[in-house]
């Protein structure tokens, strides 16, 4: 029956998926920590463009924010914690910064990007 081998098949690339991604999860680590112990945000390594993007994410807090826009009506605009949904109700002047204070934590993360040259 097709939907078998379908199941089957599916059941391998998910297996083969979290395998392929363990690795890059680890291979990333191991790039940037080379990368930051270097001092570098570039390089050019054979054939590959190396960039370390440092990045700024907010992490908000579900109940802060929650106290922070207590308008239900605004509330079930977000539902949860969406960064693009707060950034769009923040430029359309709808919440202010004001307002968020205090209702995320600001993560420093570091972006690799590997191009080919």
């Amino acid at each position: 029956m097709k939907v078998n081998r379908q199941v089957g098949r599916y059941f391998q690339l998910k297996s083969k998926q979290k395998e392929i991604e363990q690795e890059l999860q680890e291979l990333r680590t191991e790039i940037l920590a080379y990368y930051e112990e270097q001092g570098v945000t570039e390089a050019t390594v054979g054939n590959f463009q190396v960039k370390l993007v440092k990045q700024e994410r907010k992490e908000y807090n579900d109940t802060r924010l929650s106290e922070a826009l207590p308008d239900p009506q605004l509330w079930r605009l977000l539902s949860k914690p969406d960064l693009s949904r707060i950034a769009s109700l923040l430029k359309l002047k709808v919440i202010t910064e004001d307002q968020l204070k205090d209702t995320f934590v600001t993560k420093h993360v570091t972006l690799l990007q590997i191009d080919k040259r």
